[in-house]
């Protein structure tokens, strides 16, 4: 349903929109990642590490204190958080650094937001032997120095992003520089379903072993698929993997969870399907949070992982075919559902994972049964939040 064309396409979203210098790169990278996709010794290797260093498969967990709180559907949450690193983020880190080394590239970049694409990609270049650099936002870097530091302690060097709003689409914008300047001996390692044809594509189909787990687990474990999956939604790569498994079942609901910041009327969110339009964003096509004159306008999100303008290319094709709903949760209601899915599983969540997590406390009882199931997808642990959360709490009580 949703497989891209020949020009990396999700209908009327996606492509390739590079300078002409990464045409053959990206030309090159297509025609690796494809026949690496189809060689068994690949795949069998990607599965090895998958199993023995990154901790797969992850668990479908029900949470019983929830459901019972909520008085709604049965909730399971799918426990990425779990994963060496502590996000999803290392499923694609992994294969892509496995790549690298195969089409014998000894140097890998990345990008980072919150910080667990870097450490994830800092962890597999540690692990294979490469030279890693990761671009991150100045703001970033403040907000989340506890991954600053493991990243530094992986052996990567971390590059301040002091452009613009200094968040994660400055450092996207770096990496690409870097990635134009030294193309011949570096892969960069984008770090979700997003950008030039066939990162979308690629990343997803990485990070589909989320949703292969979780269908197979739910049925093992119930007998059933569920009503709804939810997740959060940034540049979409947790989602995307949780959702693709399920795209043919069609009686299951597929929510994704943008960052609402404080409130669409505010303008300080990054709810691009709540009031973006279509442009083209850093290599793709896709739903952009973007004035009139077309200027990228600044993002707000307590997440920053969530932070970002655009949103990745299939999201939009699912968006528009209502295969999908997208919704969002503010920093308010983002904040608060950490402290209760705390109290009530003794799970500290990333902020970006709770706000799928926020939403569904917020519809549970009036959207589904007690019969009905629901899966959501535990991204990431929160330990780098801990002090963002503290600070932002203190801040709102002065």
């Amino acid at each position: 349903m949703t497989e891209p064309d020949r020009q990396g396409r999700f209908g009327p979203y996606g492509g390739v929109y590079v300078p002409e210098t990464l045409m053959e790169p990206l030309r090159e990278l297509d025609c690796e990642y494809r026949r690496a996709w189809r060689d068994p010794a690949f795949r069998r290797e990607l599965n090895h590490y998958l199993k023995h260093y990154v901790g797969r498969p992850t668990p479908l967990y029900l949470a019983a204190r929830m459901t019972a709180a909520l008085g709604g559907p049965r909730i399971y949450l799918k426990r990425e958080d779990l994963c060496h690193t502590g996000a999803h983020k290392i499923n694609n880190s992994l294969a892509q650094c496995l790549l690298a080394r195969r089409m014998g590239k000894r140097r890998v970049i990345a990008e980072t937001g919150a910080g667990q694409h870097g450490v994830a990609t800092a962890t597999c270049a540690a692990l294979f032997g490469l030279e890693c650099v990761v671009y991150m936002g100045r703001v970033d870097m403040a907000r989340q120095a506890l991954n600053v530091f493991r990243m530094q302690a992986l052996g990567a060097e971390v590059v301040a992003v002091t452009a613009g709003q200094q968040t994660l689409k400055e450092a996207i914008s770096e990496a690409m520089r870097d990635w134009v300047t030294n193309v011949r001996q570096t892969h960069y390692v984008l770090g979700t379903a997003y950008g030039a044809a066939p990162y979308p594509e690629m990343v997803r189909n990485f990070q589909s072993v989320i949703g292969v787990e979780a269908r197979r687990q739910i049925l093992a474990q119930e007998g059933r698929l569920p009503a709804a999956l939810v997740a959060c939604v940034g540049g979409g790569s947790n989602a995307i993997g949780l959702f693709h498994p399920f795209l043919r079942d069609r009686r299951v609901a597929l929510i994704g969870v943008e960052a609402g910041g404080l409130g669409i009327r505010s303008g300080q969110h990054a709810a691009r399907f709540a009031d973006g339009r279509v442009g083209v964003l850093q290599g793709t096509r896709t739903y952009v949070l973007q004035d009139g004159e077309g200027q990228i306008r600044l993002t707000h999100s307590v997440s920053a992982g969530l932070d970002y303008a655009a949103v990745g290319p299939e999201h939009a094709w699912l968006h528009d075919t209502g295969r999908a709903e997208y919704s969002y949760v503010t920093d308010d209601e983002a904040v608060a559902a950490f402290h209760q899915l705390a109290r009530w599983e003794g799970l500290l969540s990333a902020l970006e994972s709770i706000h799928a997590v926020a939403w569904v406390i917020r519809h549970a009882r009036r959207r589904w049964s007690k019969r009905d199931l629901v899966i959501v997808n535990l991204s990431g642990r929160g330990d780098k939040d801990v002090q963002q959360i503290a600070a932002w709490e203190q801040s709102h009580e002065a």
